[in-house]
C-alpha cells in the first residue's frame, strides 16, 4: 500500500476520478520522517531517484539511500548552528545533493529556500537581504559559488557557505557528508511550522517570498496520483530545475508519497530528443514538461516513448496544434493543469475524465474553487471571472502558502473577504470545464469587450511562421484599446509588411471581428523573468 493512503481519505468513482480528499496528519508531520525514514524502514531498497547527466555519470538511490544521505547531511547542517526556523538556500540545480539537502533541512524543521543557479549577483542580493539567510549550499556550476561571495559582499553579512566541490570561502560539503554519522534522532517539528520558501518569478514587481508549511508535501497527493498519474513502483520524469516551485509540484513529494520514484535529468542545455532518450533508457511511465518542451518535440518529429504511459503540462497556454499534433504521434492526449506558486494543483484534466484540448480542466476536489466578479460575487455560467479558492469554516486550507516574506498586507490583500484571490481569470462551460483567460492585469479591453490574450496567442502559435509570441493592448482612440501581437519568427522567414499581413489575415480569419489583431511587431525575443514567463507588463511599458 502507497504511504499516502495513511495520511488522507479519498472517494474515488468507478472511472477512477477523484471525487473527494481530505488529510488527515499527525500534529507533528514532517516529510523527511514520516514519509521518506518510513518507507526506507518498510521498503529499504525501493528505488527512489534515478539520476542521469549529459556526461553519461548516473546513479540509482533508493529509500534507504536517501534516509542515510539525509540524516548525514542533517549532521552536518546541525554541527553549524541549523535548526528549527532556520533559513538555508539553496541552488543546486538538478544535482542529486538536492534530495538528501531538502530532506535533512526537513528533518531539522529548518526553512528550505530553493533558488535558480541562473540568478545574477543582484539577484543573489535581493534574496539573501529579503530572506535573512543563515547558510547557502551551492553548486560549484555556472560561476554561481563567485556570484555568491560577490553578493555576500555586497549585503555585507557573514553567513555560513557550503559548496558540493570544494571552492574558496566554502565548506567542502560531499567532504563533511563522507565523514558524517548516518543515525539521525528525529526532532520534534509542528506541521504549521514554515518549511519551504520560493521567490516567485516577479512578473509584475519585485519576487516576493511565498511561505509553505509541512502540510504542503501532502496537498501533492492529488497532483501526483490524480494529474501526473504517477503510479507505485513507477519512474516520474518532471521537466524543471529544483529552483522553482515545479520542482515541488514533479520530483519529490506527491511522487515518493504515491510510491514513484523520480527521473533526474542533469542537463544544462535543452535538447528535446535527448528527454526522449532518457524516457526510454530508463523507462519513464509519467512525463510533465511545459508547454515549450512539447513545442519542440513536435516541430523536431516525435520520437517513439512506448513506456511512457501519461503526459501531462502547466506553466504557460498549450496550443491545441500541438495537443493535436503530440496525441497523433504517441497515443496520448496531454492533460494540461493549473496552480500558483502559492497554491499547489487547484484545475486539471485529472484521471477518469477525457482531456480536452485548451482547458483548465476542472477544479481539483481538494480545493473549493469559485470564479467571482470584481464585487466579490460568483459569476454565471459561461461569465469571465477571477478564480479564487474558497476555505470551509475553519479557514484552514492545506496547500495554500501561510505567508508573504515579510509582506502582511500583500497576504492580507489576495485574502480579502475570506478567500484566496489568485489574480487569474477564467470561465466555467456547460461541462465544468474551466477555460484560461489570462491574468487580470493582462485582460484587453477593446469596443466594450473583455479579451484575454491567451485565446489569440493560441492561434497565432498555429501560423508556421511564428516560434513564439505574447498579446498585449494598446492605446487606440477608436476602442479604448487595440490589440497587438508581438512575434519572434521561426527560421526562414523574415520581418517583412507582407509577412505583418498575412499574419494579421491568418488570425483575424479564424476570430471574432472585436477580437482582430491590429498591430504585428517583430521581435528577436521576448523580455522574460528568470522563470522564463514573458513580461506583458515590460512590453506595456514600451507601448
Amino acid at each position: 500500500m502507497s504511504i499516502y493512503k495513511r495520511f488522507c481519505n479519498e472517494t474515488v468513482d468507478e472511472r477512477g476520478y477523484l471525487e473527494k480528499l481530505t488529510l488527515n496528519y499527525p500534529e507533528n508531520f514532517n516529510f523527511g520522517y514520516d514519509v521518506v525514514d518510513a518507507i526506507a524502514e518498510g521498503e529499504p531498497e525501493k528505488r527512489a531517484i534515478v539520476w542521469c547527466n549529459t556526461e553519461n555519470e548516473e546513479h540509482v538511490f533508493t529509500f534507504d539511500d536517501v534516509k542515510k544521505y539525509s540524516n548525514k547531511m542533517a549532521n552536518v547542517f546541525k554541527s553549524a548552528g541549523i535548526g528549527r526556523g532556520g533559513r538555508v538556500m539553496l541552488v543546486l540545480k538538478r544535482h542529486y545533493e538536492y534530495w538528501f539537502a531538502a530532506v535533512a533541512l526537513h528533518k531539522l524543521g529548518a526553512v528550505m529556500l530553493p533558488v535558480t543557479h541562473m540568478l545574477t549577483v543582484s539577484d543573489f542580493v535581493y534574496r539573501i537581504k529579503a530572506s535573512n539567510v543563515k547558510a547557502i549550499v551551492c553548486t560549484a556550476q555556472n560561476g554561481v559559488p563567485e556570484k555568491v561571495k560577490e553578493a555576500l559582499l555586497e549585503c555585507g553579512i557573514d553567513v555560513k557557505l557550503w559548496c558540493i566541490e570544494k571552492r574558496d570561502g566554502f565548506d567542502d560539503l560531499t567532504e563533511a557528508v563522507a565523514e558524517a554519522d548516518d543515525r539521525f534522532d528525529r526532532i520534534e517539528t509542528c506541521a504549521s511550522d514554515p518549511m519551504v520558501m520560493y521567490f516567485t518569478s516577479g512578473t509584475t514587481g519585485q519576487p516576493k517570498g511565498v511561505i509553505h508549511d509541512f502540510t504542503y508535501p501532502l496537498a501533492h497527493i492529488v497532483t501526483a496520483k490524480y494529474w501526473q498519474q504517477a503510479s507505485d513502483g513507477g519512474l516520474h520524469f518532471t521537466v524543471a530545475e529544483t529552483g522553482w516551485a515545479k520542482a515541488s509540484w514533479g520530483k519529490i513529494y506527491g511522487q515518493w508519497l504515491v510510491g514513484s520514484a523520480v527521473m533526474v535529468y542533469d542537463f544544462d542545455n535543452f535538447d528535446p530528443r535527448q528527454l526522449a532518450t532518457v524516457i526510454n533508457k530508463y523507462g519513464v511511465t509519467s512525463f510533465c514538461a511545459p508547454p515549450t518542451v512539447y513545442r519542440y518535440l513536435v516541430r523536431k518529429g516525435v520520437p517513439e516513448m512506448p513506456t511512457l504511459k501519461h503526459a501531462v503540462t502547466a506553466g504557460e497556454k498549450l496550443a491545441n496544434d500541438v495537443f493535436r499534433k503530440f496525441k497523433e504521434s504517441t497515443g496520448l492526449s496531454l492533460c494540461e493543469g493549473y496552480g500558483q506558486t502559492e497554491t499547489t494543483l487547484l484545475t486539471a484534466n485529472f484521471k477518469g475524465e477525457e482531456p480536452v484540448e485548451g482547458s483548465m480542466g476542472t477544479p481539483s476536489p481538494f480545493y473549493n474553487i469559485g470564479l467571482y466578479d470584481k464585487h466579490g460575487r460568483p459569476v454565471k455560467q459561461g461569465e469571465i471571472g477571477e478564480v479564487v479558492i474558497i476555505p470551509d469554516e475553519s479557514g484552514i486550507q492545506p496547500g495554500v502558502f501561510t505567508a508573504y516574506l515579510d509582506n502582511e498586507e500583500q497576504y492580507n490583500y489576495v485574502w480579502r473577504g475570506g478567500v484566496y484571490h489568485t489574480g487569474d481569470a477564467a470561465y466555467m462551460d456547460e461541462t465544468g470545464r474551466f477555460w484560461f483567460h489570462g491574468r487580470f492585469d493582462d485582460i484587453i479591453k477593446t469596443g466594450g469587450f473583455r479579451i484575454g490574450p491567451y485565446e489569440i496567442e493560441n492561434v497565432l502559435m498555429e501560423h508556421p511562421g511564428i516560434t513564439e509570441c505574447s498579446v498585449i493592448g494598446i492605446p487606440d482612440a477608436l476602442r479604448g484599446q487595440a490589440i497587438k501581437a508581438i512575434a519572434v519568427l521561426a527560421q526562414g522567414y523574415e520581418p517583412t509588411k507582407e509577412l505583418e499581413l498575412e499574419i494579421k489575415d491568418f488570425c483575424n480569419q479564424r476570430l471574432a471581428e472585436y477580437k482582430w489583431v491590429r498591430v504585428v511587431e517583430f521581435v528577436d525575443e521576448m523580455p522574460k523573468t528568470i522563470s522564463g514567463k514573458i513580461q506583458k507588463s515590460v512590453q506595456r511599458s514600451r507601448v
